[in-house]
């Protein structure tokens, strides 16, 4: 028996509004200096000549430590800096009302956060170079549906878990789509156990297409 089930896939469209100008030697400045090197140094407001703001703290000419970024686009980041670069803990507001707030390393979401998309989706869980990568839930705003599991560059890959309203699919994830050995875990009291298969394309410019073999339809023991 084929049991077909459709695999929404997460939201991709992160807005990539965090690049920040570097230090200028030109545009406006207002705060304190080193009192040697005459470096922005301390705390200060500047507007930059792409017109991005930044007001917070410097260290010898780079932003350092905590500070505010405001984007000519509307974007904004609040948190902290190293060296010019954001590092540690902030949070990113971005034009289209998605916001990430978590952890960050060389001006990329590294480490644990939660993205909050603009369509209501979420996701909580690792960071590698601003994608999904490690372990993580991806929760769908329109179903209430979960993808809890592991993530590499981005896709599901790995094992995961996928859990709807009334049942969940537990397997293996291959490039964002279920491959291989899995099963579904229904409400109701019963277990269908099989795996997902790519068919062959039956034409040129057909991509092959998932299918789902049952090997056992069982009930859950206590």
């Amino acid at each position: 028996r084929r049991f077909e089930f459709h695999f929404p896939h997460p939201t991709m469209s992160e807005v990539e509004s965090d690049g920040e100008e570097q230090e200028p030697t030109i545009g406006t400045y207002v705060g304190e200096r080193h009192s040697q090197t005459q470096q922005r140094h301390g705390n200060g407001r500047a507007v930059l000549p792409n017109g991005d703001e930044y007001e917070g703290e410097y260290q010898f000419g780079k932003r350092h430590g905590q500070g505010v970024y405001r984007f000519k686009n509307g974007a904004k980041f609040e948190g902290e800096y190293l060296e010019g670069k954001k590092h540690g803990q902030g949070t990113m507001y971005y034009p289209d009302g998605s916001r990430y707030e978590g952890s960050w390393a060389d001006d990329l979401r590294n480490g644990t956060g939660v993205f909050l998309y603009a369509n209501g989706d979420t996701y909580e869980g690792d960071w590698l170079n601003n994608l999904r990568h490690g372990h993580g839930v991806y929760t769908y705003k329109l179903t209430g549906s979960k993808y809890m599991g592991s993530w590499v560059e981005g896709r599901r890959m790995g094992e995961g878990q996928i859990v709807h309203a009334n049942f969940r699919f537990q397997g293996h994830f291959s490039t964002d789509q279920p491959l291989g050995p899995g099963r579904f875990v229904f409400d109701h009291g019963c277990a269908q156990s099989g795996e997902y298969v790519l068919d062959e394309a039956t034409g040129e410019n057909e991509q092959p297409k998932l299918k789902w073999n049952t090997t056992n339809l069982s009930p859950l023991t206590a």
